[in-house]
């Protein structure tokens, strides 16, 4: 589900469109859904713009007691340079390095910021002696 959600916002992120709500019938009575502005969508619409990069929050809590919270930012606008521009323009997206082709994300854990900066540290140091490594297989391996 946690995975799920992420590529739910992403492609709602890229859409610019709040994706309706799925699997609800009928809103929980534990909320008071007449108090405020908060609703369930029941139709998909286009994401209201603000001036700022859209965001979202997702949340996913697993059977085993594991609960995931993440929050997603649009990426800003890349301004590229005629020269590269046509340099990209020549070769291949498949023959171009994975976080040129459209991005690439790897997946880290820790218990505390401290942790997580030290886990990345760790699969940097990890990384620097293996650069024969394919940068989409090690972040296969990392959610694996």
């Amino acid at each position: 589900a946690g995975v799920a959600g992420v590529i739910k916002m992403i492609e709602a992120i890229r859409h610019q469109t709040l994706p309706k709500t799925l699997h609800v019938d009928t809103p929980s009575t534990h909320v008071d859904w007449t108090s405020g502005a908060v609703e369930l969508l029941t139709q998909e619409r286009p994401w209201p713009r603000n001036g700022h990069l859209l965001r979202a929050g997702i949340s996913s809590f697993g059977v085993s007691g594991t609960n995931a919270h993440v929050i997603l930012e649009q990426a800003p606008a890349v301004v590229e340079s005629p020269e590269s521009a046509s340099a990209t323009e020549s070769m291949p997206a498949t023959d171009l390095p994975a976080a040129k082709a459209g991005g690439l994300v790897w997946v880290l854990s820790g218990r505390s910021g401290e942790g997580l900066l030290a886990q990345g540290r760790r699969l940097q140091e990890w990384l620097l002696t293996r650069p024969e490594l394919d940068p989409v297989d090690v972040g296969w391996s990392l959610i694996s």
